[in-house]
């Protein structure tokens, strides 16, 4: 399995980005996939997920702000990022099948 995310930049506080994690060699509609985090000096974080049934779940902090989807035919997971703040600034990283992609940069100017 090979991910790739795209879609990082900087971004103002309460502006927006669309994260998009690329699959390559199984099905995004077969497993599960998450979008998770880390800061600087933080611990990775689970921030939203997925589920081969297409059940969400998303973590406190972003509840009511960020939407994970999937396009199977595009065979690609996304992550809907709005009223982004300056806590949201991370590295995003999505993982499947214990596969971890390069990650994509997020910076929240406040």
């Amino acid at each position: 399995v090979q991910l790739v995310e795209s879609g990082g930049g900087l971004v103002q506080a309460g502006g927006s980005l669309k994260l998009s994690c690329a699959a390559s060699g199984s099905s995004v509609s077969f497993y599960g996939v998450g979008w998770h985090r880390q800061a600087p000096g933080q611990q990775r974080e689970l921030v939203a997920a997925i589920s081969s049934g297409g059940i969400t779940n998303y973590a406190d902090s972003v509840k009511g702000r960020f939407t994970i989807s999937r396009d199977n035919a595009k065979n690609t997971v996304y992550l809907l990022m709005n009223s982004l703040k300056p806590e949201d600034t991370a590295v995003y990283y999505c993982v499947m099948v214990g596969e971890w992609g390069q990650g994509t940069q997020v910076t929240v100017s406040s």
